[in-house]
């Protein structure tokens, strides 16, 4: 009997244990499969060995800033996000809203300061000057009354301005617009941050560099944060840590490379150098085409719309439909993809993705051109069909559908054509707000390769292969059409 009780006492001392302990489990539980809070960086690829892509092996963005980001983040508990656009729009981006922080080798001057806040440097680097090998300046006073070159927006743009009386200071976008122009002697020289500077002379072999007197950066590469963001702090002390313990060092061991005597090509054209890109920049015709398609079909209907509105006779909406192709026309593409990219999230807060911005920005631009057209193709059409429908009392509607608008579309299917031809080639501006598309994998290469030739002309050749198919499936229309007669 004792024994008995013994047992139940037990047994209700266990219940009440795991009663008490259940739910602390089951918070713990629940902690540790609650998601991490996501945080996106954005950054420029085209800058390695800090950011580049892996266009050969994953397509993954990778580098020295890339592995110090994870490592931040996975510190605090966090979990990364990147999101790649060109150098000159990641302080919009910012702003926007469209990223909590920026990685991209980016320095944290004065003036920077005045637009977003900055962590603690967590690498400092030293300038170099990057020629051909025949001319090996070793100062900025060997560059005096010499055409410089730097990438736009850089800290070493600054330093190119010291050159004492320079011809001319040419700034580009990309790192690797600079080899080019040193290569062809528009540039005698360009100023270059030391580990980006030995990736160009590997990759070069007819290119050498030097360092310039200076130790290091006045500010260093930092991360750019958006004004009152709470996350400096967090990030600054994980920044102190990682100095101390050692982390960056063994980074610094990893991605930056020694400098090797005639490890690139030195060959005026060398297409061996596209070995194992070829596939990554194929992928960009998927992009393209599809992005094209939703532009044209966008286009197409909002184009009809607009064009019914102009020989409406109803007042209003033909000051609209006016309004529209005026404004539409009167306007830089650009400026209207880069609006809808930027502007949207800081007008709304919808984070717009960029290919939707940019199906949006060339569907709405290309409508304006096509209205115009579609009412020409509409009033070319003979008068007769219209007074006999009419006699017919047949609805405006289903005259405009069923006869008008198929006899329009026949008479402007060239213009319709070329429209569609210029969307295609027009696509690649959408590379500027990070749409993986063919000209924006080309960029990619050539960031990668140091050599600009190769992927540019292989990317002009698809792009040519393009509209030779387009033109081609439209002619075999317009005979269909013709026998249809």
């Amino acid at each position: 009997m004792n024994k008995r009780k013994l047992y139940n006492g037990l047994m209700l001392a266990l219940v009440l244990l795991f009663a008490l302990i259940g739910p602390v489990m089951n918070v713990h539980a629940q902690e540790a499969e609650a998601p991490k809070k996501k945080l996106i960086m954005g950054t420029s690829p085209d800058f390695p060995p800090f950011e580049s892509v892996d266009a050969k092996n994953t397509g993954d963005i990778v580098g020295f800033d890339i592995d110090t980001a994870n490592l931040i983040l996975d510190e605090l508990g966090y979990e990364l996000q990147i999101q790649s656009m060109d150098f000159n729009g990641l302080i919009a981006a910012l702003q926007a809203g469209r990223v909590d922080f920026v990685m991209s080798g980016m320095s944290a001057t004065e003036e920077r300061k005045t637009s977003v806040d900055f962590s603690e440097p967590y690498y400092y680097a030293r300038n170099s000057i990057v020629s051909k090998a025949e001319h090996s300046y070793e100062t900025l006073e060997a560059l005096e009354g010499l055409v410089v070159g730097a990438q736009l927006g850089s800290i070493q743009e600054k330093v190119a301005y010291e050159v004492p009386n320079p011809a001319d200071v040419r700034k580009l976008n990309k790192v690797p617009d600079l080899v080019q122009e040193i290569n062809s002697g528009r540039i005698a020289a360009a100023i270059v941050e030391d580990a980006v500077a030995v990736d160009m002379t590997n990759a070069n072999p007819g290119l050498v560099m030097n360092f310039l007197p200076s130790e290091e950066l006045d500010n260093g590469y930092a991360i750019a944060f958006p004004k009152g963001s709470p996350y400096v702090e967090e990030f600054n002390t994980v920044i102190a840590k990682f100095h101390e313990d050692g982390t960056f060092e063994e980074l610094k061991q990893k991605w930056f490379p020694e400098p090797k005597n005639n490890a690139g090509s030195d060959k005026l054209i060398d297409f061996s150098v596209l070995e194992g890109y070829v596939p990554y920049i194929m992928k960009g015709v998927g992009v393209t085409l599809l992005f094209t398609l939703v532009s044209a079909l966008l286009g197409l209907i909002l184009g009809s719309i607009l064009s019914l509105f102009k020989i409406s006779g109803i007042k209003p909406l033909m000051w609209f439909a006016t309004g529209y192709t005026s404004i539409f026309r009167g306007t830089p593409l650009l400026v209207q993809l880069t609006l809808i990219y930027y502007a949207t999230p800081q007008l709304t807060g919808y984070d717009i993705p960029a290919l939707l911005a940019a199906g949006l920005a060339f569907g709405l631009n290309s409508a304006a051109y096509l209205s115009e057209t579609i009412r020409a193709g509409i009033m070319a059409v003979d008068k007769g069909q219209q007074e006999a429908a009419i006699a017919l009392g047949i609805p405006y509607r289903k005259m405009m559908i069923s006869i008008i608008f198929p006899q329009a579309l026949r008479n402007i299917l060239p213009a319709l054509v070329n429209e569609c031809v210029a969307l295609i080639k027009e696509s690649s501006l959408v590379s500027v707000i990070g749409v993986a598309d063919l000209m924006r994998r080309a960029d990619i290469v050539r960031a990668d390769t140091f050599r600009s030739f190769e992927a540019l002309l292989l990317v002009a050749a698809i792009y040519y292969v393009l509209v030779l198919i387009l033109t081609s499936l439209a002619r075999m229309l317009e005979r269909r059409l013709r026998r249809g007669d």
